[in-house]
Order: structure tokens, then C-alpha cells, then sequence
């Protein structure tokens, strides 16, 4: 059997002789020696795990083989054979094939018998080069496990299961790099033949498929063969490998050689971080720790290439073809190119690159392997029980692409910034929940059994004893006490630390990920932008080429309409907003007179729950209208390319969405209680209802209310929506399935595209509604959180739960998006920095207006009882400085002018001379001692905050200064080493051609 192997190498190479050149440009490829300074990136050709290869050696069929060497006569025999055994498996698995799909076609195109099947030519079968040109791989290969001798039966079995995965084409060669579906009741034919034609002479390679499941369903697989991808990786600067890193000079590495060795052995003696993957579990991570270089036809002997079928990656070759369908005409005309258009007249169906096989396997990951990088991120990823682990970035960017990978990077930063955040929260909220017994205030409020309060409404309120506040008081104290403006500081500097410190890990991971050069390519415009201004043209200063040009008093105008709608949804929000503070104004009175006890004796609680819960549902109707609203406002504006239009859109979601979410808070944050007036002379709402004040313990416990209800609910809708209905679309697609063609589900197995297809598309927006759910639950984390500290850990809890839930939903739940290429999060970051400033403001007017903080200290340092006594004593402490002084925050009403029968005095909370004084009702000097105090508070507390926020951000630079001197080091052994490898090269070909040589350059 040994002797077989190499006799297949041989005819291999035979066949590959007779074969026909291909369409695309060839280049002559010398052959390639190890550099004598440099070593060869061998992690480049490792791909897969080991026990990947070993477990589906079927799903890559073209290895590295050894050299042929010569064999005898009586081996070839066998060889022979062999290979006319697997000739008989691949003819009777096709006729199986076309057997089980007995499809009549109805595309002319494809009426003219079986080969017209596969729409493959004999041209495109010649173009491709199936056998692993030695001359180009590096003789020091690592080493790999020597197969074993198979059977016929296996043969079959393997032969079979490659065919039917999904991942190659019909000869089990070709690997599919891209998918396109469309009915074969389509009429857009002749647009699709075009568009086909066109792609095989860019030189790509097309197979249609019939699907199992929908006669009317066509699947057109494509293959980029190496000469095309390697010219289209020259055309886009694709950057690859070739030279090993050297970060130290030899003398440092010499003396940095024992400290690291030594620090290494105290590592080994600690215990080993439970959030780290494994090296075990993950040896596809191990880093290609490669120079890079913009990739050339003409130097590639440059290039570190172990094998041709792993030199580019699965994302790589699926960026390449969907870069080509991009750009290759399906009409006669200066736009009739591309897949996007063509998707959008229906011509295609859809368009996207095929997962890596199943994500499940039989087999457990342990002892059998991954079978391909989907399971591989399902097992070490996307699994609930992987919820403490970091995640496999450099997997992530490997299979989705950088674009995706940034945003679960950023993800994840987030939730670990969480972490110091949620713990100072939780603090702080123990503190208040430690000393609510101990409270001065609450004290005084739930020992205040003959103080009478006012009543709160016009009819049905009766009077109340200010004890009966004692729960609403201790639990205020849990959000408004002593820590409250620490943390409050704290997490306005927190805001700021994140924001740097990311941009400090965007850095490092662009330069790991290639990404410091690169730059996003110029975009094409879009379809309707070219048809609504293809009369008027300019010359575009970046190609050089005319193109459709929108008129600057076109795009004001547009844009005033735009920001008038905008205006009109944020009008429409304070209206809802209103309706709901008129709800609460109606329900007053009707919970005060309720027949049950515990309603009537909590009806400021009934009150605000059931607002709560209506202006909650009242949000999530208005979120489906905004959506609709901020896509016909987009579409009004015409934006020139895609990126423009999804900036635009963004930017609109974001401003209505966190209107809808805000206002409301807002509105109990500094409007409750505010304007109500005072006893005998409430101001009324359209001459009717008395509006709305405080509870006697403050307004703070409504806006915790608030902020505690919509968040909760809100992510947990969002966490259905993202996961429990993907699911349930995908539960009816494989019902419909199953019921439509229930004895063929049990024959054939569904091959990879087809699965695919029955999968659930990613969002249009791309990763817009990831990037809103998060920055909104920023806003609700920084913004009020003077209010409500334990945001921040509901926020963490939530967080961990929805890095998973994502991670599930790509991997199981979505087809696999275009791996697109990304630098950073785009318009979001200045979205978070926004945000950041505004938290700031917020949380001065919360600590200042709507917690009693600032009335506190007025008191304790200006009318309490250590004022007189002095606050130099040992005995001195805030808390025995407030003595007295809930008496003194309230004042003080005559009940007989009420009208309402009753007599004596009550109280409310206000700062108002008592009746009997020369100005009754009017504000005391001690009203406008804290209103002076509270200005004074916002203004010296923005600008502390800002100016420690400023200093941070300067301390902190952009970029690691280790990274900037590795970054300027490897420009210079790039330049250094690129000369090397030319000079080398061209004294091998004068050596080779007989002439002298010198060690100068020639």
C-alpha cells in the first residue's frame, strides 16, 4: 500500500502536465529553499488542530504528499486499481445523487442533460491545479502521523461522506468558498447567465446543485482556484506570512533568556487562571508568529507556503470571491455590476459563504477532536458552560472575520470593565443596607408617630402619620446615603478609563491582526443613489473616475426634512410620556380609594409600578415605529455608499431609541414633585388634576423604580428576541422540512449549503442592533447611577449571559456573514464618549437636585446641633449632626384652610414660614441657603470630574509604548529582510544560470 501512495503521486502529476493553463494570469513559481537567517513559519500550515486532521482527514483531500519516488512494475498494478475503484465510488455516488434529486429544471441553460447538472466545463476542470506543487512548499515540513493502509470499504465510506458534507464539489476536490441560491422561476435568467459567464472568465469555478428539499430552489457553488487567488490577494494587498518575528536583538534576548525562563518556572508553580482556554482545547490558537507583507505574484517566493490549500485562510478566500462578485457585470452599463444588485431584483436569493460542516458531533471533544472550526468555537465558545472563560478572539477573526471579532473583543473588554464597577456598586448598596438601621433620618421618620403629613390628593387621600413612611425611608437610605457621590466620581472616571484603555487594546489587536496599514478600500455607491442623480456627475478625487454627484442645496434640503423628522419622533416621545404622567395623576386618586387594604394603604407604589409597566410597553411600540421611521428618513437623506447609510441610520436609532428609554427618568429625575406647589395652593394639570408630588422620604425611590423595571424587562426582551426567535424560525423551517419530504430526511443527510440555507440570514443592519443594545445599556449604567448603583452589576450579569447567547446565535442559529474587515467599533465610540460627558452633567443634577445629600450637609453644617457645639469634638459624626432634621425639612399648613372638615396643623416638605408668620408660606432663608449649595455642587463637581477625566485621558496613551518600538523595529527588519530574501534570490538564479555572482547587490 505504501507503494500505492506513491504511484497516485505520479499520475497526479502526469495529469496535472496534460491539463490546460488557466484563464487567469500564470505566474512562474521558482522553487523555494529555506532563508538562511530566517526560519519558516510553521504554525502557517497547521490550520486545523491535529486532532482535527486526524478525525476528518475525508474533508481535506489534498495534503501534502511526500516526493514520488521511483516504484516498480508490479506496484502501479495496484495503483491502477485503486484509483479506477475510486473513479466507480465518485460515478455511482453522482447517479445516487441525481437519483435522490429528481428534478425537473426549468432554466434553459440547464435542459441539455447531466453535465449541465453540475455547470462545470471541461475548461474549468483543467484550470485547476488539484495536486500540491512541491516546488513552493518548504522542505522542513512539520511532521505528521503516517496514515494507515484503507480498505475499499472505507475508501467508499470516505469518498461518500466527503461528496455529501457540503465543503467541496462533486470531485471532492474543489473547496466551495461561496454560495449563491436562486428559483428557477426566477425570469431574472438572462442577467444571471451574464453574471455566471462573467465570473468564469474572472476565472472562478461554478457547480449548480439541485436542492433536496424545494424543486424550485438552485444552489451554484463557487471555487477560487490558486491563480485567481493569488491575483486577486495582489490586487486587494492582502497581507501573508513570510518570515518568522524576532522582537530582541541577540545580545537582549541572551540576557532576557534566564529572567524569562525563570519566570516561567514561578508560573508553572502558581495556579493556573480558571478563565484561560487551554492550549489542549484550543491548539488551533496557536499564533502564527509571521512577518506579513502585502501579498505579490511577483515575490512570492518571498512567502512562507507550506500548503496551498492552507496558505489562505476559509474567511480569506471567502473575502476574495465575494470581492469578485462585487465587482463583475451582469449588464451593459456602468452599474450593472454586482451581487448586491443582484439580490436586490431578485435574480439571486441570497448569497453567502458555507459554514465549516455541523457544529455537533457524536464524538466527544476530548477524546476525538474538533471536527472543523465550528464545533471547535461551539464546544470552547458558544456553550453555556463556557460562561467564565475568555474567549478564542483569534478564532473568532479566523472564522467570522475581523469586523465581528472587534465587536466581541469590545464585547468583552466590557464586561470585564464591569467587573470593578459592579463589585463598587455592590459596596456601596451594602453600606446603605448596613446602616439603614442606624440612619439618622430614617430614625426620625419611623419614630414620628404624632407628626401629621398633608394629604397628597384632592379627595380620597386621608391624613397619614409620617411613621407610615419607614420602609419607603430605610429603602431610599440604600440608594442615597454617605457613598453615593463617591461613586458617583467614581464611575464618571471609570466611563473614562474604559475608553482609553480600549482604544489601547484596539491598538494591540490590529497590529496582532494585520490591520495597522490597512484601509478600508474606496466604496462603490449606492444603487439608488446612482439612479436618483445619474444626470449630474463630478470626478471623484480619489479614483480619478466621473461619477453621480448629489447638488449641495438638494442635500440641505434633505437633510432639514430628516432633522424635522427627527424632532417630530422626539415630540412624539414627551408626548407618550405625558399621556403616562397623566396616567399617574388619574391613578392617584383611584388606588387611594381602593377597597383593598394593602393597594389603599400602597398606592404611591401601585402608582408608580403600574406607570412603570405601561410606559414600558409603551416603549416597545414605539421602538417598532422609530425603526420604520428612521429607515424612511435615511432613504430621504440618499446617502453616496453603505457605510454612510448605516452611520446615518445608527446615529437616528440611537437618538430615538435612547429618547424612548431616558425620558421617562428623566422626567422623575427632576420634573416629579418639583412644580406641584404647596398646600393650599397646588398647581393643577388643564385645571383638573393636582399633579404629582414626592413621598415624604424624596423622589428618589420612584426614579430606582424606573431605571430597576425598564432595564430588567428590556434585556430580557432583547434576550428573547435574539435567541427564542431565531429558534423558533428555525424550529418551523425544519418542521416544514421534515413534513414535506419525511422519508427522504431519513435516506440523505442535508448537505452543508443546503443546511445553510435553512438557517436564519444576519440582521440587514449587520452588527447595528448588537452595537445599540449595548451602548443603550452603557447609558442606562453611567447616567443615572448616582441613582441606582447596582446598574452596573445587573449590567455585568446581563452581559455575561449575552456574549454567550451572541456566540450561540452565530454559530448555531445564523448562516455565516461575509467576513469583512474592520480597524475599530466606527461611529460608536463617539457615541460612548457622548455619553461618558453626559453622565457626568446627569449625575451632578441627581446628587444635587433629586437626592436630599445637599440638604443634609446644609443642615449638619449650617443649622444643626454641632453647629453650636463645635465639629472639632471626639464625639463629632455627620449622622449625630443631623439631629432634627427631618423636622426642619418640613413645613408647616394649616389644615383649616383646606375646606375638607379637618383642623390642627400638617406638615409637607418644603422650606416655607409656618401660617403664623409676618409672610406665611413664603421661602425661608434656609430655601435659598440650598439652592445655593445645589449650584455650587454642579458647578464644582462637572468641573472636578472633567478636569481628573482630561488628566486621565492625557496619562494614558493610545497605543502601548512596547507595541510602538515592536511596530517601528518590525518596519525596519521587514525592509531588511525583503532585501535579504531578493538579494538570495537572485544569486540562486545566477548560480542557476552559470554566471557569477558577488555579495553585492547586482
Amino acid at each position: 500500500m505504501k507503494m500505492v501512495h506513491h504511484s497516485g503521486s505520479i499520475q497526479s502529476f502526469k495529469q496535472q502536465k496534460g491539463m490546460n493553463t488557466s484563464k487567469s494570469e500564470n505566474v512562474k513559481e521558482p522553487p523555494l529553499k529555506p532563508s538562511r537567517r530566517s526560519l519558516p513559519c510553521l504554525a502557517q500550515s497547521q490550520t486545523h488542530p491535529h486532532s482535527l486532521s486526524k478525525h476528518s482527514s475525508f474533508l481535506q483531500p489534498n495534503q501534502v504528499q511526500p516526493q514520488p519516488q521511483p516504484v516498480s512494475a508490479g506496484a502501479s498494478t495496484t495503483t491502477v486499481d485503486v484509483v479506477s475503484e475510486r473513479a466507480k465510488v465518485m460515478e455511482t455516488l453522482e447517479s445516487n445523487l441525481l437519483k435522490l434529486s429528481n428534478t425537473e429544471y426549468s432554466d434553459p441553460f440547464l435542459d441539455l442533460g447531466r453535465e449541465k447538472d453540475t455547470y462545470t466545463d471541461d475548461s474549468e476542470h483543467g484550470n485547476y491545479d488539484s495536486r500540491t506543487d512541491q516546488s513552493l512548499l518548504i522542505k522542513n515540513t512539520p511532521t505528521r502521523q503516517k496514515p494507515e493502509p484503507r480498505s475499499k470499504t472505507s475508501l467508499k465510506n470516505d469518498m461518500s461522506a466527503l461528496a455529501t458534507s457540503g465543503l467541496f464539489f462533486k470531485d471532492g476536490k474543489k473547496r466551495i468558498d461561496y454560495i449563491l441560491v436562486y428559483k428557477k422561476s426566477s425570469p431574472q435568467i438572462e442577467k444571471r447567465s451574464t453574471f455566471e459567464k462573467n465570473l468564469r472568465a474572472e476565472g472562478l469555478m461554478l457547480e449548480r446543485e439541485p436542492a433536496v428539499t424545494n424543486n424550485d430552489i438552485m444552489f451554484v457553488k463557487i471555487h477560487c482556484p490558486w491563480d485567481t487567488l493569488c491575483k486577486y490577494a495582489e490586487r486587494m494587498n492582502i497581507r501573508m506570512p513570510f518570515r518568522k518575528k524576532c522582537y530582541y536583538t541577540d545580545w537582549r534576548s541572551k540576557t532576557m533568556g534566564s529572567l524569562q525562563r525563570n519566570m516561567r518556572e514561578l508560573k508553572s508553580w502558581l495556579p493556573r487562571n480558571p478563565m484561560k482556554l487551554d492550549k489542549e482545547a484550543l491548539p488551533d490558537l496557536e499564533e502564527t508568529d509571521c512577518y506579513t507583507a502585502p501579498f505579490s505574484r511577483a515575490r512570492i517566493h518571498h512567502f512562507t507556503i507550506n500548503n496551498k490549500d492552507s496558505f489562505f485562510s476559509n474567511s480569506t478566500r471567502s473575502r476574495i470571491v465575494h470581492h469578485m462578485l462585487q465587482r463583475t457585470k451582469y449588464e451593459d452599463g456602468k452599474s450593472k455590476m454586482g451581487i448586491t444588485r443582484l439580490l436586490n431584483n431578485g435574480t439571486y436569493e441570497a448569497a453567502f459563504p458555507p459554514h465549516e460542516g455541523s457544529h455537533k458531533s457524536r464524538h466527544p471533544i476530548k477524546t476525538h477532536g474538533a471536527q472543523n472550526h465550528r464545533h471547535l468555537l461551539y464546544e470552547r465558545w458558544a456553550r453555556w458552560g463556557m460562561w467564565y472563560k475568555y474567549q478564542p478572539l483569534d478564532l473568532i477573526r479566523r472564522y467570522f472575520g475581523e469586523k465581528i471579532g472587534l465587536y466581541f473583543a469590545w464585547l468583552g473588554w466590557y464586561t470585564g470593565m464591569l467587573i470593578p464597577a459592579a463589585l463598587v456598586g455592590l459596596f456601596v448598596f451594602l453600606y446603605g443596607l448596613f446602616t439603614m438601621d442606624s440612619s439618622q433620618v430614617s430614625k426620625e421618620i419611623c419614630e414620628a408617630n404624632e407628626t401629621v403629613m398633608c394629604p397628597m390628593c384632592e379627595k380620597n387621600c386621608t391624613l397619614q402619620k409620617l411613621n407610615e413612611s419607614c420602609i419607603y425611608a430605610k429603602v431610599t437610605h440604600l440608594f442615597d446615603n454617605g457613598g453615593t457621590v463617591f461613586f458617583a466620581i467614581f464611575m464618571a472616571i471609570w466611563a473614562t478609563v474604559f475608553l482609553e484603555f480600549w482604544k489601547r487594546r484596539r491598538a494591540v489587536l490590529t497590529y496582532d491582526w494585520d490591520l495597522i496599514d490597512w484601509e478600508d478600500e474606496e466604496e462603490e455607491l449606492r444603487p439608488q443613489f446612482e439612479a436618483k442623480y445619474s444626470e449630474v456627475e463630478r470626478v471623484n478625487p480619489i479614483t480619478g473616475k466621473p461619477e453621480p454627484f448629489q447638488p449641495f442645496p438638494d442635500k440641505l434640503s434633505r437633510l432639514m426634512v430628516s432633522v424635522s423628522g427627527i424632532f417630530f419622533m422626539i415630540s412624539l416621545v414627551l408626548t407618550a410620556v405625558f399621556a403616562v404622567v397623566v396616567y399617574r395623576l388619574v391613578a392617584m386618586e383611584q388606588f387611594a380609594s381602593f377597597q383593598w387594604y394593602f393597594i389603599k394603604k400602597y398606592w404611591q407604589f401601585a402608582t408608580s409600578g403600574t406607570g412603570v409597566c405601561i410606559n414600558f410597553m409603551i416603549i416597545m411600540s414605539l421602538n417598532v415605529v422609530y425603526e420604520k421611521v428612521a429607515y424612511l428618513l435615511t432613504d430621504l437623506e440618499h446617502p453616496r455608499t453603505d457605510s454612510e447609510w448605516e452611520n446615518s441610520f445608527a446615529l437616528k436609532m440611537f437618538l430615538f431609541q435612547f429618547v424612548n428609554l431616558n425620558s421617562s427618568i428623566f422626567y422623575i429625575a427632576f420634573f416629579l414633585g418639583r412644580f406641584a406647589g404647596r398646600p393650599g395652593k397646588y398647581n393643577k394639570l388643564f385645571n383638573r388634576w393636582r399633579l404629582e408630588e414626592c413621598h415624604p422620604s424624596g423622589c428618589l425611590i420612584d426614579l430606582c423604580l424606573q431605571m430597576g423595571v425598564i432595564m430588567v424587562l428590556k434585556q430580557m426582551w432583547n434576550n428573547f428576541m435574539e435567541l427564542g426567535y431565531p429558534l423558533l424560525q428555525n424550529w418551523w423551517s425544519r418542521r416544514k422540512i421534515k413534513k414535506g419530504g419525511q422519508l427522504l430526511e431519513h435516506k440523505f443527510s442535508l448537505p452543508q449549503w443546503e443546511k445553510d440555507w435553512n438557517l436564519q440570514p444576519m440582521n440587514l443592519h449587520g452588527l447595528m442592533d448588537e452595537y445599540l443594545e449595548m451602548v443603550l445599556q452603557f447609558g442606562f449604567t453611567t447616567i443615572f447611577v448616582a441613582a441606582f448603583p447596582l446598574a452596573p452589576l445587573l449590567a455585568l450579569l446581563n452581559n455575561i449571559i449575552e456574549i454567550r447567547l451572541d456566540a450561540y446565535k452565530f454559530v448555531t442559529q445564523w448562516r455565516r456573514p461575509m467576513p469583512a474587515r474592520a480597524t475599530d467599533i466606527g461611529i460608536w465610540y463617539g457615541i460612548l464618549e457622548g455619553i461618558g460627558v453626559l453622565a457626568v452633567i446627569t449625575n451632578a443634577f441627581v446628587i444635587a437636585i433629586t437626592s436630599d445629600y445637599i440638604p443634609r450637609f446644609v443642615y449638619a453644617y449650617k443649622y444643626g446641633p454641632c453647629v453650636d457645639q463645635g465639629y472639632r469634638q471626639e464625639n463629632y459624626t455627620f449622622n449625630r449632626c443631623l439631629r432634627g432634621y427631618v423636622n426642619s425639612s418640613l413645613s408647616i399648613f394649616d389644615l383649616s384652610e383646606l375646606g375638607m372638615g379637618y383642623s390642627g396643623y400638617c406638615r409637607y416638605r418644603d422650606y416655607r414660614a409656618p401660617p403664623w408668620s409676618s409672610n406665611p408660606y413664603e421661602f425661608t432663608l434656609q430655601f435659598w441657603h440650598v439652592l445655593a449649595a445645589r449650584l455650587a455642587f454642579i458647578i464644582v463637581f462637572e468641573h472636578l470630574v472633567f478636569g481628573i477625566k482630561s488628566f486621565i485621558a492625557y496619562l494614558i496613551p493610545d497605543m502601548p509604548k512596547d507595541l510602538c518600538d515592536r511596530m517601528r523595529r518590525e518596519k525596519y527588519l521587514v525592509q531588511e529582510m525583503m532585501y535579504e530574501a531578493e538579494l538570495e534570490h537572485l544569486q540562486r538564479e545566477r548560480k542557476k544560470n552559470g554566471k557569477q555572482y558577488h555579495h553585492e547587490w547586482p
